[in-house]
């Protein structure tokens, strides 16, 4: 009896229950972008920018504290940032396209 008693309420709660909205996953949207809009990792700054011309922005190095700690410098273009070690880079991050996409944040400045 008391089986039931939670299986009622349990019941009308799911069907009460609204539809799923669908979210744009920025993984969906980088996974459709060939890999050749991108740099790629040990490219240098300079190929970079001729490839892809100027960035939007530099924007501060980070790092360089100790010497175990690289300096990082981060170039934004519009559809992506591009991460640099010693001039060379390390990682290509895509930017969000719209603010309902579900992504990375902005990088700190």
């Amino acid at each position: 009896m008391n089986r039931r008693l939670y299986a009622v309420p349990l019941f009308a709660l799911l069907c009460c229950a609204g539809t799923a909205g669908a979210d744009t996953l920025l993984i969906e949207r980088a996974q459709e972008k060939p890999a050749a809009a991108l740099p790629v990792r040990g490219q240098t700054a300079a190929q970079v920018e001729a490839r892809f011309g100027a960035p939007q922005q530099k924007l501060e190095p980070r790092g360089g504290q100790k010497s175990q700690w690289p300096v990082i410098n981060r170039w934004v273009y519009a559809d992506f940032t591009v991460y640099f070690e010693k001039s060379r880079v390390i990682d290509v991050v895509a930017n969000q396209a719209s603010p309902d996409e579900i992504g990375p944040k902005p990088p700190i400045r």
